[in-house]
């Protein structure tokens, strides 16, 4: 029996889904398959389906292969079980080998989702942010907000973190994370006075309404993670149309042009915007104006996800 074969029926819960994706592996992972994408490999991303399934929920079905994995991601969005302390975001992905068509994998969805996006925007900050060294503002104390603490702090190495959260309990979990990864911290009520202390600003919220008016420092670099369809916001007009006059902004694929709430609603042509594929491809020197990076989702970060873990996978089993 030959190794992929041992991994036909290997079905990983959270906590191993995350031992394979390790932050800065990740991140120089998804680097690579957008290098791949211009030196014309074999990757191929279908739009992703999205498809209601009762008000405000609905399923995401999300393929990709780069011709040796075959992936699928499906997984439930049910916002409405936040209010009752349930996940709301729900699934897995199921790895194939392209050849032979068996099953070799199947990852948490929710945990390979959190770790792919917050890795994505440490590939931004890495490429884009002024200042990466931080101090960093997180607004939202989510699971998105936990990932991207520990994706800058590893990856980065940040030492100073800001939260603020509608949730005290929130605001206060996510704090004691960052106190046991020895960052120094603070709950922040004044989101204005922490955005002008703050060059890093990363928005994970549900993204039902404004959060971020702000960001005046000249060297800021807001990651808006949180909406991904077009009438999701997190950032003011305002301020987007700030960025767009007297900074960059970049998104992370050309499906924001249909999904990026907080571009759409400030009135900006997205189509117009680079991708943080042009970032990688073209070798951006780091900028020195203030940058947002619009995160809106996309398969080929699952992808580059699968293949990673699927290698350390691998490596963990016996000879």
């Amino acid at each position: 029996m030959n190794a992929l074969t041992q991994l036909t029926t290997a079905s990983l819960d959270a906590p191993a889904t995350a031992t394979l994706l390790p932050w800065n592996a990740l991140a120089d992972e998804i680097e690579a398959l957008l290098r791949e994408l211009q030196n014309g490999g074999s990757v191929a991303v279908p739009q992703r389906i999205v498809m209601p399934t009762a008000a405000g929920n609905c399923l995401f079905c999300m393929p990709a292969t780069d011709g040796r994995v075959v992936m699928t991601k499906l997984i439930s969005f049910t916002p409405g079980n936040a209010r009752a302390g349930r996940p709301t975001i729900q699934g897995d992905i199921v790895v194939f080998d392209a050849a032979t068509g068996e099953r070799q994998l199947i990852l948490d969805g929710p945990t390979a989702t959190a770790r792919r996006t917050a890795a994505v925007s440490l590939l931004a900050a890495r490429r884009l942010a002024p200042q990466p060294q931080g101090p960093l503002l997180i607004v939202g104390a989510g699971v998105q907000g936990s990932a991207h603490l520990q994706a800058f702090a590893q990856g980065l190495g940040t030492q100073e973190v800001w939260i603020h959260s509608r949730s005290a309990d929130s605001a206060q979990r996510l704090a004691d994370q960052a106190r046991d990864l020895g960052l120094h911290t603070r709950i922040a009520d004044d989101l204005q006075e922490a955005a002008l202390h703050c060059p890093l600003i990363v928005t994970c919220t549900p993204a039902q309404a404004v959060v971020l008016h702000e960001a005046a420092r000249p060297d800021a670099f807001v990651c808006a993670v949180g909406a991904f369809t077009p009438q999701m916001v997190e950032l003011a007009p305002a301020l987007c149309q700030r960025f767009l006059r007297e900074g960059r902004i970049v998104v992370d694929t050309d499906d924001a042009l249909h999904e990026a709430g907080d571009l759409l609603q400030a009135g900006i042509d997205v189509a117009l915007l680079p991708t943080l594929a042009s970032v990688v491809q073209q070798d951006w020197s780091r900028p020195t104006k203030p940058v947002l990076f619009k995160s809106c989702g996309w398969g080929g970060w699952d992808l580059a996800a699968t293949r990673l873990a699927l290698r350390q996978h691998l490596l963990m089993q016996p000879a």
